[in-house]
């Protein structure tokens, strides 16, 4: 039902309160207090995580056997979390991630540990962008945007605790490849699928995939084969940047990672096509959860390079976000005005 006002422009009636886009499970359990409760208890057991693992990054003279019981506990925490969130079966992936980390704790070899860390990395990095929730403001989209970065930051302390013995470029890769494919596994119902997205919007999505993946050989081929001139004119600059910022700046994060967390999170208040950007979120937070794998890297430096990412980030997904949230054209402006799109509380499922 429409009606029109003053000026021409056609609205929808605002007084039919506008629903969740996407179907839904029937609720688990069906008391909203004991809901509540359980809520409240992974909450709680997330920050004990946090200030456990965070014993490994800051020394604060706490045992170091909490650390990787801490880690584990974060691992277990972030499939919760994604399991529900995401509509899972938490009575088949909860179990098995359980066990994966008891053994971890337990044993301490570097198998389990490295694909415990490589686990909570992928959860840790993929829950941080399931969390959000659709932000029609630019003051929303900062706070999604700060709650996503908390979030993942809780995976790199959980990364840091386990201590895993790794080669951190192999394991940066594998935990990005995986990521993404869970992240577009999770995105594919919630975004409608490829045929939501129209033709203009998929060819843009598939453009940004194909600069990432040149952009990502590129620098891979320089590091490996390219000319002494070129490799020694980007080891100077950073060196430089170290010296003078005592960190450096990560493009994969400032350029692609968190801008499309902010025109993401925009854009799902509008249309749930919004979470194909998101996808590439992904990418920003799987990067910032693998940061302090190596046991030899500096928090330091790595808290430092998070944070000027972090602005650089911001300030480029804010320019996007005000090119992608705009009216296309005056005709546009003048077609029938879209409720604003709504979505479950941060904390219960989304399909």
């Amino acid at each position: 039902m429409t009606s029109t006002v003053q000026g021409g422009r056609r609205r929808l009636d605002a007084s039919v309160p506008p629903e969740y886009d996407v179907p839904t499970r029937e609720p688990r359990i069906g008391s909203p207090r004991t809901v509540r409760a359980i809520q409240g208890v992974v909450v709680s057991l997330w920050v004990l995580g946090v200030l456990g693992a965070g014993t490994a990054v800051v020394a604060v003279g706490a045992p170091s056997w909490i650390q990787r019981p801490a880690a584990g506990l974060l691992m277990v925490v972030f499939a919760v979390g994604l399991i529900h969130r995401g509509g899972g079966h938490m009575r088949i992936w909860l179990p098995i991630t359980a066990v994966l980390a008891v053994a971890a704790v337990l044993l301490e070899t570097n198998l389990l540990l490295a694909s415990a860390a490589s686990v909570t990395a992928v959860l840790g990095a993929v829950w941080a962008v399931l969390v959000t929730r659709p932000a029609g403001t630019v003051v929303g989209a900062l706070w999604e945007y700060v709650v996503a970065l908390v979030t993942a930051l809780s995976g790199t302390l959980a990364v840091a605790a386990w201590n895993a013995p790794v080669n951190y470029q192999r394991f940066n890769l594998i935990v990005i490849a995986i990521a993404l494919g869970l992240a577009i596994a999770l995105v594919w119902n919630l975004g409608a699928g490829l045929h939501g997205l129209g033709r203009q919007n998929l060819a843009i999505l598939a453009g940004v995939a194909v600069i990432l993946l040149i952009v990502l050989a590129y620098s891979s081929f320089v590091r490996t084969h390219g000319s002494q001139t070129i490799v020694d004119a980007l080891s100077d600059l950073v060196t430089w940047m170290r010296q003078h910022f005592k960190g450096v700046p990560r493009p994969v994060e400032v350029f692609i990672g968190f801008p499309a967390l902010v025109v993401g999170v925009s854009l799902r208040s509008k249309r749930r096509e919004g979470w194909w950007v998101l996808v590439f979120a992904v990418l920003g937070t799987a990067v910032l959860s693998t940061s302090l794998v190596t046991p030899g890297a500096f928090p330091s430096y790595i808290g430092l390079s998070t944070l000027y990412s972090a602005i650089l980030g911001l300030v480029v997904g804010l320019v996007a976000r005000h090119y992608a949230m705009r009216q296309g054209s005056a005709r546009a402006a003048r077609a029938i005005e879209q409720v604003v799109r709504v979505e479950p509380p941060r904390l219960a499922p989304l399909k």
